[in-house]
């Protein structure tokens, strides 16, 4: 059987074509065009049962892609405590403390939270140990950043992590200690948290496919078809090999491996990375460069305004062994996403590229990301370009902490973040994400953001950068199809492609840009099949 879309506008993303009638057939677009094509396409198929859908003057566009996020690390937060309408410490320990009388934990079960920013804490900073030893000393407790890159601990799991004051820093990243002494006060930053914080115990295999159920159903909500996993590692992948094995993923998901510690994963499992195997694919390898601007650990080649003059953010690793990750991840012919924020972090991504690029030019058609480019100069886009690389910009800054890097860097540096007017202009393929779970993945969203480019505050971060809304929408969809070198089966509403559709309460090229991000997602399909309807 196949199914006539019409009675709507169909943006199909192919250049600014609109269309008024598609026929899926078979999980494929067989035909788009007039309505008058699509009679003529049925009497050509006299065969053919064809149900007819009228989309009552809703948009049909094709289904939005993820091009980077973590579906694993949202489907982790699903039974934490959420802090991301908490406004200061004293809130955040209530919300704890319910969270632990209502589930009546036992005493030395770990509590774990996620999503406060210090940014909007009337206090302005970081709680402390001794703060979240006041909500529990029983409970190991950890709460995590909004951005990931950060969080902090109680006593209790100081003690279960291992930490004391005779742990050195990690490499990248820092604990932070008692003023006066090398006892750790409960923070943890970069790696440190990233890597020490992985002691606590985790969920058996059955809870977990269950919170990953519960994930994709959230990117279904928003009309995302194509999801990321950015930096996978083994246990993400046992539960995420584990949904594919048993055919319970609605999206396609393309896992990103962490190349530090776990590149032997793509070894041990080739099928994924040859292709979509129920949904599942290896894409390539992720690395990190450097943190987070509104964190103040991004790595900048100016300084951080503020107390400390000469404060720049601090990188990850130095360039042998940027060479290194990059010269390993060309030689096996693996696509490479690498985290950059800061300018100083781009500067040394696009050097050791180009150096490891003179040694393996085929290398290039890989494609290689730089995800975020939050802090991008304009003097390094025709170098990215040169490289053949994707800038995918978390453009939703603007919105979310715009006000915080007027502050961290100034009118200048600051109202020039997430420059994709720049890049476009520059001809780089220019992709948009959220970086779930540090903001829910709405696309739309994320396309006011890029139209409008104003703050929280109210203020307009240089209105020169602001793109169209068709541009920001070919971001989340064409772009990011040929940022996975799917282009010639998704992004876009053309004959052969994937029926990956979304149909949205209201065109967005024809709405005022700032009601964009409010448009509802009415129906999510895949390959033909609905598998999200607005309640």
């Amino acid at each position: 059987m196949a199914v006539l879309y019409k009675n709507g506008v169909m943006v199909t993303m192919n250049g600014d074509q609109t269309a008024e009638a598609l026929i899926e057939k078979d999980g494929r677009i067989a035909m788009v065009g007039s309505l008058a094509q699509a009679r003529a396409w049925q009497a050509a198929h006299p065969q053919e049962k064809l149900e007819e859908r009228d989309l009552a003057g809703h948009a049909l566009l094709p289904g939005f892609i993820d091009p980077h996020s973590h579906i694993t690390a949202l489907a982790q937060t699903v039974n934490l405590v959420h802090f991301d309408d908490v406004s200061s410490i004293g809130e955040l320990q209530r919300k704890i403390k319910d969270f632990i009388g209502e589930r009546q934990l036992p005493e030395g079960t770990w509590v774990q939270g996620f999503g406060y920013d210090h940014n909007f804490l009337i206090e302005k900073r970081h709680p402390t140990r001794a703060e979240l030893d006041a909500v529990s000393a029983s409970h190991p407790i950890l709460i995590a950043h909004a951005s990931g890159h950060m969080g902090v601990v109680n006593s209790a799991a100081l003690k279960q992590l291992g930490i004391d004051a005779s742990t050195p820093d990690p490499e990248g990243g820092k604990i932070g200690r008692e003023a006066g002494s090398q006892k750790p006060n409960g923070y943890l930053e970069e790696t440190a948290f990233t890597l020490l914080s992985r002691g606590f115990a985790a969920p058996d295999l059955d809870q977990l496919l269950d919170q990953l159920d519960q994930a994709q159903e959230k990117y279904l909500s928003y009309g995302i078809t194509t999801v990321q996993d950015g930096i996978t590692k083994r246990p993400d992948w046992a539960v995420l090999q584990a949904m594919a094995e048993r055919k319970r993923l609605k999206v396609d998901v393309v896992s990103y491996v962490d190349l530090k510690d776990n590149e032997a994963l793509i070894g041990e499992h080739p099928e994924y990375a040859q292709g979509y195997q129920n949904r599942l694919r290896i894409g390539g390898v992720k690395i990190f460069l450097d943190g987070s601007p509104q964190g103040r650990t991004a790595w900048m080649s100016e300084p951080y305004l503020g107390a400390d003059s000469q404060y720049c953010g601090y990188p990850v690793y130095t360039d042998d062994q940027v060479d290194a990750f990059i010269d390993e991840a060309m030689g096996h012919h693996w696509q490479l996403l690498t985290h950059c924020n800061g300018d100083a972090a781009a500067e040394q991504l696009i050097r050791c590229t180009h150096r490891q690029q003179a040694r393996h030019p085929e290398a290039a058609a890989l494609r290689p990301v730089m995800i975020h480019a939050q802090l991008v100069r304009r003097d390094q886009l025709p170098r990215m370009k040169a490289l053949n690389m994707t800038a995918s910009f978390f453009t939703a800054h603007c919105w979310y902490w715009g006000d915080i890097h007027l502050r961290n860097f100034g009118q200048l540096r600051g109202g020039n973040i997430s420059p994709m007017r720049w890049a476009i202009d520059e001809g780089l393929n220019v992709t948009m994400h959220q970086d779930t779970p540090v903001i829910m993945p709405n696309m739309l969203e994320s396309v006011e953001c890029a139209c409008r480019r104003v703050t929280k505050g109210g203020q307009a971060l240089n209105p020169e950068l602001r793109i169209t809304p068709l541009e920001a929408l070919q971001a989340v969809t064409i772009n990011a199809a040929w940022q996975y070198h799917e282009e010639d089966r998704k992004g876009s509403l053309e004959e052969g492609k994937l029926a990956d559709l979304v149909i949205l309460e209201k065109n967005p090229l024809s709405c005022p840009a700032e009601e964009i991000g409010t448009i509802a997602v009415l129906e999510t399909i895949k390959e033909g099949v609905s598998v999200y309807t607005r309640k």
